[in-house]
């Protein structure tokens, strides 16, 4: 049986807030506040073999769930640093997180390549 995405987790380095605002116990690890570890797993993680409608209902659900999360931010910094390639993690599954880190991809070969041209500008 899989378990729920924050029980056996590797902390990210993300700050050490709740979503409320207020500061989290800095030795207890981000997941132990995830909403997600009172729901079964089921909900985050696909069956084998499940029809495209009852995957999109699982996965909106899980999306709610997500949604009251006070970790939401840090669990999706997780999935996107690891990056965790099944489930539902942060509100997004894993379709939605490759597209996340392919614009971040961009971004940065973006950022870079203007700072090349700023050096190149500079010197010349």
């Amino acid at each position: 049986m899989l378990q729920p995405p924050h029980s056996s987790l590797q902390v990210a380095a993300v700050p050490a807030r709740s979503a409320a605002g207020r500061e989290r116990d800095q030795d207890a690890p981000w997941h132990t506040e995830a909403v997600c570890r009172r729901d079964e797993a089921g909900l985050f993680f696909a069956p084998s073999k499940e029809p495209t409608a009852a995957r999109l209902s699982r996965e909106e659900a899980a999306k709610r769930v997500c949604a009251r999360c006070p970790v939401m931010v840090e669990c999706r910094e997780h999935a996107l640093l690891q990056p965790e390639p099944y489930g539902v993690w942060g509100g997004l599954t894993a379709a939605e997180r490759r597209v996340v880190l392919a614009r971040r991809r961009r971004r940065d070969m973006e950022l870079k390549k203007t700072a090349r041209q700023g050096r190149i500008a500079a010197a010349g």
